[in-house]
């Protein structure tokens, strides 16, 4: 059985991280960055692009998905680029995919599970810090104006809302740790599924 783990994230929640460690748990590919070089592949254009509009929104697209039209801007034939991306991956293997609104993307398949991965404000900025060299001093605004622009990148392009609850199968804090975050995620992925983790020389 083919499934699919999408992770939404707050940056600075370790988010990413955490859907790395899933994807190897289970023996399944990750898509984040690597999803860029798939949707250049799909639609032809360089990667280069897909690099420069990610995650980004500009003018307007229509109601959600539904409008497709010649005069599209750049970051939109981006989106739209990565929306077949994802659904062409979704068809062909099991994986963990972060960002992108591939949880709407994917939403009329039966089967992914959606995940939402947040963190107190204190965790993000520490780990922005350690791990992303943000200056200590500047962190906490700099995560503000990132998560606002994920925030607004997602509801632009969908018809529901960045983080909130009911839009998810399964929300965590990573303030129990890293570690738990993985193991109820994969207890959770496990008990939908009917999945079982890779074997050690798999990983």
């Amino acid at each position: 059985m083919k499934y699919v783990i999408t992770i939404g994230r707050e940056y600075g929640s370790g988010g990413r991280f955490v859907g790395k460690l899933v994807a190897e748990r289970l023996g399944i590919n990750f898509y984040d960055n690597e999803l860029l070089t798939k949707a250049a592949q799909v639609s032809g254009m360089s990667e280069a692009v897909f690099v420069n509009y990610d995650e980004k929104k500009d003018g307007i697209l229509g109601n959600g998905l539904g409008i497709y039209s010649y005069d599209m801007t750049l970051s939109q034939k981006v989106f739209l680029a990565q929306f077949e991306a994802i659904k062409k991956i979704a068809d062909q293997e099991s994986c963990v995919i972060v960002g992108r609104c591939a949880d709407y993307v994917l939403r009329e398949y039966p089967n992914v599970a959606s995940i939402f991965i947040c963190a107190p404000m204190d965790e993000k900025v520490k780990r922005a810090v350690e791990y992303y060299g943000l200056d200590a001093h500047k962190a906490e605004s700099q995560i503000i104006k990132k998560n606002k622009k994920r925030k607004s990148y997602y509801n632009f392009y969908t018809d529901n809302e960045w983080g909130k609850a009911q839009n998810y199968d399964l929300c965590i804090n990573t303030k129990i740790g890293i570690d738990e975050t993985v193991e109820a995620i994969i207890s959770y992925v496990k008990t939908r599924f009917n999945v079982d983790e890779a074997p050690e020389e798999d990983k």
